[in-house]
């Protein structure tokens, strides 16, 4: 009789941890996995990544300077990152539209 208990809580053990698991994924992670997994292999080619808008200087045709091109891409990618952070939240939390809403922002971020 122990034998049969034992293989019932196992039973209703892996059950349980196994809805622990499928609980954890969020309306948006396999969205959010295939994207991550796009801008990793994207890394590579240096015409993607994230972007800002164009700033004044560059509207009034002043030349960058390699400080300021490094300046401006680690705030592109630090905005991007949690952008793409905030989704994975609000992933977590099981907020669907506002995970779908900001996915695209990153991805927007990403492609612009």
């Amino acid at each position: 009789m122990r034998f049969k208990s034992l293989v019932s809580f196992i039973t209703i053990a892996a059950t349980v941890l196994g809805l622990g698991v499928a609980a954890q994924a969020g309306p948006c992670t396999a969205k959010i996995k295939q994207f991550d997994k796009a801008v990793r292999e994207s890394k590579s080619s240096h015409n993607l990544g994230p972007g800002l808008p164009q700033s004044i200087d560059a509207q009034l045709s002043y030349q960058p300077t390699p400080k300021s091109v490094k300046q401006a891409e680690r705030r592109a990618w630090a905005g991007f990152e949690a952008v793409l952070a905030r989704a994975k939240k609000l992933d977590r939390e099981g907020k669907r539209a506002a995970c779908t809403r900001a996915l695209t922002d990153a991805k927007l971020i990403y492609f612009q």
